[in-house]
């Protein structure tokens, strides 16, 4: 199976660079993006003119965890180190911090992972095709954005009952249409279902950028999210520390691919999926309806290496809903800053959103685990910030009343005092030969793949080919940019 198709469609790629050179598109490399020292200075000077999010081609360089917010600019990867009056462990517990992508979220890079490859071998035409984005939220917002840049129509799919920040972001950066289809979270089908329809009744006018099955999407993560946790851990590290695991949610699989990279570097680092315990697909086959947005999708993702992941982690939605509030509110702040949290670390807790707190809870689940110690590093993701959930909060509060330092003090007792390794499973290989062969059920018998495709992702060796792929896109970018003639002209 090719992994990545590099076959250069020359008639739609010179209509590509002229739609580029009209809107002043400049693509970075893969290699500035993990590396932003790389970017050209003419670009940067270009950069402190623009707004974070503005709908501002030049934006394209600020696909990276590398944004400083106070200078417009580059600099140090963006996180949070969470003390141990949070996490009740003695283990370093560190997320990094998505906010500071455009749109406020890191599944931009996701999409431009699995858009761009695309883009430079002419195998999408944006002068003439839609892009489809199904998505649980964040991915179909990158994918808009991205779409937004190229002035190329956008088809954002995703379910009916996600946040209405979502909805109404969508719809504000002119997305062409915003489809919602029935459920919540976990009914990734009903969006599949959607997508066949849009194939049928609209043949070649759409390209569908799927993430759960782009292996560009796992790329990007690879490269860009997995050497950011290698230099914030060179950064914090001391004589004895360990980079000792990491822990993600598997939405799409596409951030999980970041401990692929991790074990490549530090060999006895441990992988933990995370997922929600109402929707326990990968601990327990099982299925349901949850409340953390961006995971849990009731199946695995193609793009899933489970052969790399050493434990699931089944986070009970109610864990991140109330830490929601706990972190957000301000009784709850003050509570928080009575049991000894700093209030700069107080001030901070609102960088994570729904699924960035079940992805703390299950760090903490893993330390405790695996008995970790003070010289154990284990790394998050912090994908996205609590101001994309902003209505979750008031319809908390509608439900349950004002939030006091009662309530406050029940939360911080029971969801995170309480954590414990409950629902915690770890994955011998006869269980990971398990959750890869569940993938037939979804991508053989739904989704036109072969059994021989599925035989070929087990083994190691084709997973080397994605993560060895980025120089090869990148001298297509570069190809594509001297084409335009714009990064000449700055």
């Amino acid at each position: 199976m090719a992994v990545f198709d590099m076959t250069v469609h020359e008639d739609v790629l010179a209509e590509t660079v002229k739609l580029a050179q009209d809107r002043n598109i400049i693509i970075p490399t893969f290699a500035q993006q993990k590396d932003p020292s790389l970017v050209p200075e003419k670009v940067k000077a270009r950069l402190k003119g623009v707004g974070l999010w503005d709908v501002n081609p030049i934006n394209l360089f600020r696909i990276t965890w590398h944004n400083d917010v106070k200078t417009g600019l580059y600099g140090d990867v963006n996180y949070i180190e969470l003390p141990s009056s949070i996490t009740g462990i003695k283990a370093r517990v560190v997320g990094i911090v998505g906010k500071y992508f455009p749109t406020g979220a890191h599944k931009v890079g996701a999409a431009f992972g699995c858009l761009v490859p695309r883009l430079v071998t002419g195998q999408f035409d944006p002068t003439r095709q839609a892009a489809v984005w199904p998505s649980t939220g964040n991915y179909c917002r990158g994918g808009a954005f991205d779409c937004a840049l190229l002035a190329t129509d956008a088809v954002a799919i995703l379910p009916e009952g996600m946040s209405k920040e979502r909805f109404d972001w969508l719809r504000e950066i002119g997305t062409k249409e915003v489809i919602g289809t029935p459920g919540t979270e976990s009914n990734v089908k009903e969006i599949y279902d959607k997508v066949h329809e849009l194939k049928t009744t609209r043949g070649d006018n759409i390209v569908v950028f799927n993430q759960f099955e782009e292996f560009g999407n796992a790329l990007w993560h690879y490269d860009m999210t997995g050497s950011a946790f290698e230099q914030v851990f060179n950064s914090i590290k001391g004589p004895r520390s360990r980079m000792a695991g990491y822990v993600s949610a598997t939405g799409s699989a596409g951030t999980i691919s970041a401990g692929e990279y991790l074990k490549k570097v530090y060999p006895y680092s441990h992988i933990t999926a995370v997922e929600a315990l109402q929707c326990p697909t990968l601990y327990a086959n099982g299925f349901g309806a949850h409340r953390i947005e961006g995971i849990g999708d009731k199946h695995v993702p193609w793009i899933h290496n489970v052969r790399n992941t050493d434990a699931v982690a089944a986070i009970d939605d109610e864990y991140p809903m109330h830490l929601l509030r706990l972190f957000n509110e301000e009784a709850g702040k003050a509570y928080l800053e009575k049991k000894g949290v700093p209030r700069e670390i107080i001030e901070q807790l609102n960088l994570m959103g729904i699924s960035s707190l079940a992805n703390m809870v299950a760090t903490i689940k893993m330390a405790k685990y695996e008995e970790m110690d003070e010289n154990d590093v284990v790394f998050t993701v912090f994908t996205d910030s609590a101001d994309l959930y902003l209505s979750r909060i008031e319809e908390l509060r509608a439900e349950y009343g004002p939030y006091t330092e009662m309530d406050a003090a029940l939360d911080y007792a029971k969801y995170l005092e309480g954590i414990l390794t409950d629902w915690y499973r770890e994955l011998n290989y006869r269980d990971r030969k398990q959750l890869h062969n569940l993938k037939y059920f979804t991508w053989v018998e739904q989704q036109g793949k072969t059994a021989e495709e599925l035989r070929e992702l087990w083994e190691p060796e084709f997973w080397n080919q994605i993560w060895t792929a980025a120089p090869a896109f990148d001298r297509l970018i570069d190809q594509f940019n001297e084409r335009t003639g714009l990064l000449a002209k700055l």
